[in-house]
């Protein structure tokens, strides 16, 4: 069936389009096979599947049974300009049942770790629990909060233009310019907990937002960070299955394990009790000095210096990437390798570049450098200019764990390092910093 634009408009007067997340590829005239989320005039957001040519959202069509029937979410009570009252925001339970099953419903913080990257910073260890019953950590900073929560304002905000729908979205602490990190992470803990409990109360269209569920996705990153401790959750106890002839749960001897040297007796709920010859189980290692294990059924965690191990973890992946560094000093050049906790994909602040190597070389009077395609140094003096530096460096043959960019460290009123000849390669205008 071809269809008009004045046909559309009247499909449009009877159902809003509104999104189109799963939809697949429209061919010409036609819809094959596409999943509609649409509004009806009864104010009811479906799902709606169609499958067959001809088949329009509109429902009219010449092959009608090869159309499925939809399966609606009730909107009666929301008013599509209006700002929400708190009650009429929380999810009606047919919504929730009809999410799928890796929806966030839960998120605590659990502690606050000290990354040392570009710049000192604290990150968020936050334990999501799943509507299916998965839960997972994942790591974020204030700014991640900060950038969620203006995109939902511009979104959903009761000032909002680009949706036809509104709510009262929860409150954000405000960024602080000056104070300890640490105090101001620890400060803002209690507060982002009841942020988020409240933004995973919102109505089921804003948890199936795509920041919203980007933001909670467990990534790749997140799986690499290894918690050094979580104060303000309780482990799970993980209990052992007893060892049957006929369903063998694991090789026993290929697992890593360590016998007790000393009993411990542990001091709290987290930490695992045994005593002298008792085999353990590990799990994970928590930091250089404590062990994650199972013994008789219970897990814990508990000191290195307690236990020999038998058969050790696997060596876990190094997360601390590396910049190479070459300092030029009157007499001498030196190599240094300055260890960020960082991904080898992000930008760095310029004046965030320039603190670090002013602390790791103890100079003030110094300058970044980078060499460009043609082999000649160029000054860095702003963002733009560090942006022009990864974007150039990207493709570079590189180590493992070693950003693509090097940095080249010199005096400021060093210029003779600078190629000023015309026609032999860039030439660098060399300012005042």
């Amino acid at each position: 069936m071809i269809m008009s634009y004045r046909n559309w408009l009247q499909v449009f007067s009877t159902l809003k389009l509104l999104h189109q997340p799963q939809a697949q590829t429209v061919t010409g005239q036609e819809f094959p096979h596409c999943l509609f989320l649409i509004q009806s005039r009864e104010r009811r957001l479906e799902w709606r599947e169609y499958s067959g040519v001809g088949c329009s959202p509109s429902g009219n069509t010449s092959t009608k049974k090869n159309c499925s029937r939809s399966r609606g979410i009730d909107l009666s009570h929301l008013d599509s300009r209006r700002t929400m009252s708190l009650p009429r925001q929380l999810r009606d339970k047919s919504d929730f049942d009809q999410l799928p099953d890796d929806v966030p419903v839960s998120a605590n913080i659990a502690d606050i770790e000290e990354k040392k990257g570009f710049t000192n910073y604290y990150m968020f260890v936050i334990e999501v629990k799943l509507k299916g019953g998965g839960r997972y950590l994942i790591f974020r900073r204030y700014r991640e909060f900060y950038a969620l929560h203006t995109k939902l304002e511009q979104r959903y905000g009761p000032e909002s233009n680009n949706s036809p729908f509104t709510c009262t979205l929860p409150v954000l602490p405000g960024k602080v310019f000056v104070g300890a990190k640490k105090e101001i992470a620890e400060n803002r803990i209690p507060i982002l907990n009841v942020y988020m409990k409240n933004l995973l109360c919102l109505p089921a269209w804003v948890l199936m937002d795509e920041d919203v569920r980007l933001f909670f996705y467990h990534s790749t990153f997140d799986g690499e960070q290894v918690p050094h401790r979580l104060r303000r959750l309780r482990p799970r106890t993980r209990r052992v299955k007893s060892i049957s002839d006929q369903v063998p749960v694991f090789d026993r001897t290929a697992a890593p394990r360590a016998e007790a040297l000393f009993d411990f007796p542990g001091t709290n709920k987290l930490e695992l009790r045994f005593k002298k010859g008792d085999l353990i189980y590990l799990l994970s290692k928590v930091n250089k000095d404590w062990l994650e294990g199972t013994a008789d059924g219970a897990t814990g965690i508990f000191p290195c210096a307690f236990v020999k191990i038998i058969k050790d973890l696997p060596q876990q992946e190094d997360t601390v990437n590396k910049v190479r560094c070459y300092y030029y000093d009157e007499t001498v050049s030196t190599i240094r390798d300055i260890s960020v906790e960082e991904d080898l994909n992000s930008i760095p602040l310029f004046k965030d570049l320039m603190e670090l190597m002013r602390q790791e070389f103890n100079q003030d009077d110094i300058v970044l450098n980078y060499r460009d395609p043609d082999g000649d140094l160029i000054r860095l003096l702003s963002d733009q200019d560090v942006e022009l530096m990864v974007s150039q460096s990207r493709g570079s043959p590189s180590e493992k764990h070693f950003f693509p960019w090097k940095l080249h460290i010199t005096h400021k009123d060093d210029l003779g390092v600078y190629n000023t000849s015309p026609g032999t390669g860039a030439t660098q205008t060399v300012g005042a910093m």
